[in-house]
């Protein structure tokens, strides 16, 4: 189990490196796009296109890490008021809510995906791109999110630290 723990927690960590970079080209493409503008030149198709992609798959990849490093943004003036065995039940019963709703989107996604794929549905703008690609990220990364919250549901980690605040 350890080997399959840590193939895991490589995955997730592979992931969020993955949406890191995609952020740093966010940032180039925003910027050369803005400097062409401002030049007087048309920049190129592909560089919008290219970023609407990674504001989607950073979202998505990033996720189930945030998930896992409690990186999410939750308020705890309510379970910070709790006492200890009351906010133990209501952070369960909050990541199991968490776990239906993920398990939910990541069986839909997959539906998606496989529709945009029998049908060989195309995102038609800069270039040709196969829809599917796009809507894959949906089951890996909700599926992913659901094994995160699963942890903080059967686990011995609560998502609720139990001090007041906001935390992110």
């Amino acid at each position: 189990m350890d080997v399959i723990g840590r193939l895991y927690l490589w995955v997730l960590y592979i992931m969020a490196g993955i949406a890191g970079a995609m952020l740093i080209w966010l940032m180039i493409s925003v910027v050369t796009s803005v400097t062409m503008r401002n030049l007087g030149m048309q920049p190129f198709a592909w560089l919008f296109t290219s970023s609407e992609y990674a504001i989607l798959y950073m979202t998505m990849l990033g996720a189930p890490w945030l998930v896992r490093e409690k990186g999410h943004v939750h308020i705890e003036l309510v379970t910070a008021a709790l006492p200890a065995p009351a906010r133990r039940l209501v952070s369960r019963f909050v990541a199991a809510s968490c776990v239906a709703v993920c398990a939910i989107l990541a069986w839909k996604g997959a539906e998606l995906m496989i529709t945009n794929y029998t049908r060989n549905d195309l995102d038609v703008r800069a270039y040709y791109f196969p829809k599917w690609i796009l809507t894959a990220a949906f089951p890996v990364s909700f599926g992913l999110m659901t094994i995160e919250f699963g942890r903080f549901v059967f686990g011995s980690d609560l998502m609720h630290s139990g001090e007041a605040g906001i935390h992110e």
